[in-house]
């Protein structure tokens, strides 16, 4: 899936609180648009991703992205707009926005628009086998997880040839531990995708080479930022949910980092 000799960025970005998260309603592919907080919450992540002025910058090159893509569902394409207005007044030139169908949100079935008391009434144990093993058990009418991975290795594979033309080849034959990296400006390519929690899970889980009894391993806040980097075709976990402050859009860090 990934190229032998590539070097580049992938950046995940969570979608923000949608209208049937403040219902506690499970979403999957359900269509719901962000809350008023959930444009404020897409607003300071794109913020930080254009601007880049915290104590401690995002490991991200400070070249326009590649590509910007999202889920196409529609709060994922409202928070990649967003992501791309936040770059246009950075002066950095956002790409035109592109919809794949592979980010899309695990479907959920019969549990879409319900919440976790309803689909525990209706569905406790095919809910909790889904919290236990979801490798072997997924909603009644939606998605299984090799479903989804199929989809999302699919995608990758594509973005990641993309990333791969006209750049320059990586090296094994360099420190492997930070703090020893060149100090030269970072000239990878890099790329955007604007997503969902679950199919983000399935993401890295495909980039690391990680069965899928790993789906719950990996958690994603809302509006959070994850990075993950390509060093010569090798996929290392940068950064995890980096979620935004509240405040101000351009908060600064504290003294962990986190955003």
């Amino acid at each position: 899936m990934i190229p032998s000799d590539l070097d580049a960025i992938l950046v995940l970005l969570r979608h923000g609180e949608t209208e049937a998260i403040v219902a506690r309603q499970f979403q999957g592919q359900m269509e719901t648009p962000l809350s008023a907080a959930g444009v404020d919450q897409v607003r300071r992540a794109a913020h930080a991703l254009a601007f880049r002025d915290g104590a401690a910058v995002l490991p991200i090159p400070t070249i326009a992205p590649r590509f910007l893509i999202h889920s196409p569902l529609g709060r994922a394409r409202q928070s990649a707009e967003i992501a791309a207005e936040a770059m246009t007044h950075a002066g950095i030139a956002a790409p035109p926005l592109r919809s794949v169908a592979g980010f899309a949100e695990i479907a959920q079935g019969e549990w879409e628009g319900l919440t976790d008391t309803e689909i525990s009434a209706r569905f406790g144990d095919a809910l909790g086998r889904w919290r236990r093993w979801p490798e072997r058990a997924y909603a009644p009418g939606g998605e299984s997880l090799g479903q989804v991975f199929d989809r999302v290795e699919g995608a990758l594979t594509e973005l990641l040839g993309e990333l791969s033309v006209d750049s320059a080849p990586g090296t094994m034959d360099r420190h492997q531990v930070l703090g020893y990296e060149d100090e030269s400006p970072d000239q990878r390519p890099w790329g955007l995708i604007v997503g969902h929690g679950g199919v983000f899970r399935v993401t890295v889980c495909a980039l690391l080479d990680l069965s899928p009894d790993h789906f719950w391993n990996f958690d994603f806040g809302l509006a959070s930022i994850s990075v993950v980097e390509i060093r010569a075709g090798r996929a290392v976990l940068r950064a995890l949910n980096l979620e935004s402050p509240k405040g101000e859009p351009g908060a600064r860090r504290d003294a962990t980092g986190a955003l």
